[in-house]
């Protein structure tokens, strides 16, 4: 049976995983660039949803070392992509995209060990 280290550690790599993805899906991009591009809007709203359900399953513990990233927001916006997927703009999803996810791009290095804590 995985321990709660193993379990958090699964989740931290799949929030680190479509981080990276969502990046790549947009790199060379400007915002106008990716708010026409119905593909790539879609692409990294599908990672910011799986991000948002990866980050429900982590540990209060762990979200209180880290009180710089909106963590309810995060689990909040999961259910705008999947029920109100209508209200989903394609500003909110940029200004996740380059100014929430690498707060929390760093907060989850910190957490797997990849970079020292400051």
């Amino acid at each position: 049976m995985p321990s709660d280290v193993d379990v958090a550690r699964r989740w931290l790599s799949d929030i680190r995983h479509h981080i990276a993805m969502a990046e790549g899906f947009v790199a060379g991009y400007s915002y106008d660039a990716f708010k026409n591009d119905n593909l790539r809007l879609y692409a990294v709203t599908r990672c910011l949803e799986v991000i948002s359900e990866a980050s429900r399953r982590l540990s209060e513990d762990l979200k209180a070392r880290h009180p710089a990233i909106a963590w309810r927001a995060m689990a909040a916006a999961g259910n705008i992509y999947r029920h109100q997927y209508e209200d989903v703009a394609p500003d909110a999803v940029w200004r996740t995209l380059t100014h929430d996810l690498p707060l929390l791009r760093a907060a989850v290095e910190r957490e797997l060990g990849l970079t020292p804590n400051p």
